[in-house]
């Protein structure tokens, strides 16, 4: 089995609110990231998906040190980095690359394209990363580029063993390049693991109702496959409901969702490649969600 190349520990990144001019006085914060642990092997692609808000790419900025995490660990190699500054930071993020997900805001538009590709080289020169954190990098590309850039990040992949976070809305991509998928809502991680895991037997009500609405290519498959429809609206991340954050919007939910957190565990009444880590009271597969 592969080693850990990064390990993500009770990762937390909140955002202060406040009120007044003068003198500001903190009134809450958003929750943006709260509490999520994973792990990232070595040469492994660990998807990652959710709807928009659910803290997906303030998770990739933290994972950079971007933005300053508000507790918790994450382990390069065994070292702790969320808190590292200077040279130290510098020296990890020869290791550590990202793709971000809007190009207009990432990229300097008073330099030429040679520069932009230049400007890394001129700051590390011999840059050869372990691992590339990709948030959203083929979303604004046509279908026949997504797949041009998917193939070649396989190819670099198998070359130089790279280590990739995927980030995507699009679960069919997601499933084509991950061997992991993690889920996330409103900053938790509510289930994580491989691809036959969660696209074939998804335990969580919440990953369940987003594999429901991917598209079907066989009208056949299509009339026949169950659309799960949530009701209401994503709670604000700066007032997240009681428990289970799902639970306003789950099917399933019942008191004990409101006074008790789930938390992200093997279930032991399930068995098989359903016996993966689900954040929910009441796992279960859900065979019309998963066909």
């Amino acid at each position: 089995m592969a080693e850990n190349i990064l390990e993500v520990k009770d990762l937390v990144k909140h955002y202060p609110l406040t009120q007044g001019v003068l003198f500001k006085k903190q009134v809450g914060a958003v929750k943006a990231v709260d509490g999520i642990s994973f792990e990232l092997k070595k040469g492994e692609t660990l998807g990652i998906v959710g709807e928009s808000g659910c803290g997906k790419s303030t998770l990739a900025k933290v994972l950079m040190n971007l933005e300053r995490a508000t507790s918790g660990q994450v382990l390069f190699k065994g070292e702790d980095i969320s808190q590292l500054s200077g040279g130290a930071l510098k020296a990890v993020r020869r290791n550590i690359q990202m793709v971000f997900q809007d190009p207009y805001t990432s990229l300097n538009p008073r330099m030429t394209v040679g520069d932009i590709i230049g400007e890394p080289f001129e700051i590390h020169p011999e840059l050869k990363p372990e691992i590339i954190i990709c948030d959203e990098p083929v979303s604004a590309l046509d279908v026949s580029v997504q797949a041009q850039v998917i193939n070649l990040l396989e190819q670099l992949q198998g070359e130089f063993g790279l280590s990739y976070m995927f980030i995507a809305h699009d679960l069919s991509i997601v499933r084509h390049i991950s061997d992991r998928v993690g889920v996330m809502y409103l900053g938790k991680m509510v289930e994580i693991g491989s691809d036959e895991q969660i696209y074939d037997n998804a335990t969580h009500p919440y990953t369940q109702a987003l594999l429901s609405a991917v598209p079907v290519p066989d009208p056949t498959a299509r009339e026949s496959r169950e659309r799960i429809i949530l009701s209401g609206d994503i709670p604000s991340p700066a007032n997240p409901p009681s428990g289970c954050r799902f639970r306003t919007r789950c099917w399933k939910a019942q008191e004990r969702c409101s006074e008790e957190i789930p938390l992200l565990a093997i279930p032991t009444t399930l068995e098989g490649p359903a016996a993966h880590e689900s954040a929910c009271h009441f796992p279960e597969v859900r065979e019309s969600a998963a066909a």
